[in-house]
């Protein structure tokens, strides 16, 4: 270059090149809460059901003629409850921030609702698919915890080790009603998920009356899974319009596993845990919101602007046992 030339690293008064766009990839799936159905409105801070079973199926019931009656002791149904959470994030924005001209927003305040309104349905899906117990919570002190999936489940559920594993517990209407969580076992307890595994959960809750159809796992085990002989080709749903029209031919964006009683979409979750695979009966499970999705103005106080966004809401396991899991899996 000549010495003499004038160029950009002298020149005064470039306009910025910002692209009016904001790139986050952020994942933001949220499989569990898209496809659990939404229940009625919850209208107490908890909510309750019931639950009942038939008795063993027997080959020795038969009686002679003439014979007395025989009255059979009749069992009471289970009451059981799960807790209203409350999820909530606080804004605070001030005048001057909200007034600026934005690159890639209108309004810092917008932008910062919708930001913290996806970052509460991923604490959601977290909270829905885990290890965790309910909880009453008190006035003050504590707050109310809804219980999740893995919490739930105790009749079908199947670990991997021999040591530290223990099922949680639903109360069956204790005084407080709290679900307890599932203890995992030792790290040194862990195995690999194997196909023989995942039937051994199926038949489980097939045989206690449950018809599974989704399969949820993590990205390892989504991997192990994808290895398993069950699952069906991408062409094998491909014309068959009956399972279209139940969504189950999209192999591209989620393999299907082809069981001895019937297909279960297998479905990766970025929040569940890795080292549990969850076998889901939807018939079984629905969230109930006491106050969806609402933002609230806060009194303001001084140049800001204050907002709250917030929801509360709990999770119904109408009957757990048909669904299942497996715990202690390996995740690497």
């Amino acid at each position: 270059m000549v010495s003499t030339t004038y160029s950009t690293y002298e020149q005064i008064g470039i306009r910025e090149d910002l692209s009016d766009a904001i790139y986050d990839i952020s994942p933001m799936e949220t499989p569990f809460m898209s496809t659990v159905r939404r229940g009625a409105p919850a209208k107490n801070r908890f909510i309750e059901w019931q639950k009942d079973s038939l008795a063993s199926a027997t080959a020795i019931n038969h009686a002679y003629e003439g014979e007395d009656m025989v009255a059979l002791t009749a069992t009471p149904t289970v009451r059981l409850r799960n807790y209203c959470q409350i999820n909530a994030k606080g804004i605070i924005v001030s005048g001057t921030a909200n007034a600026v001209s934005t690159a890639g927003r209108e309004k810092e305040l917008a932008y910062q609702i919708a930001k913290r309104s996806k970052e509460i349905k991923r604490d959601i899906e977290k909270q829905l698919t885990g290890n965790l117990a309910s909880s009453a919570g008190t006035a003050a002190t504590t707050a109310r915890r809804s219980a999740g999936f893995e919490a739930w489940i105790t009749t079908n559920s199947v670990y991997g080790g021999t040591a530290g594993a223990t099922d949680g517990a639903d109360g069956g209407f204790t005084a407080a009603g709290t679900v307890t969580a599932a203890t995992d076992g030792s790290s040194s307890n862990l195995v690999t998920f194997t196909e023989a595994k995942l039937k051994s959960v199926i038949a489980l809750c097939w045989t206690s009356g449950g018809q599974p159809t989704t399969l949820m796992v993590g990205s390892f085990n989504k991997r192990k899974v994808s290895s398993f002989a069950g699952i069906t080709t991408k062409f094998t749903d491909f014309n068959n319009s009956a399972a279209s029209s139940k969504g189950l031919a999209i192999v591209g964006a989620a393999d299907i596993y082809l069981s001895d009683f019937g297909k279960l979409q297998v479905v990766p979750s970025r929040w569940s845990r890795d080292r549990t695979a969850l076998v889901i009966d939807w018939e079984y499970w629905s969230m109930h919101y006491l106050r969806p999705f609402f933002v609230s103005e806060i009194a303001k106080a001084g140049d800001a602007e204050k907002r709250q966004l917030l929801c509360e809401w709990t999770l119904c396991s109408k009957n757990e046992g048909a669904s299942g899991k497996h715990g202690d899996l390996t995740t690497s």
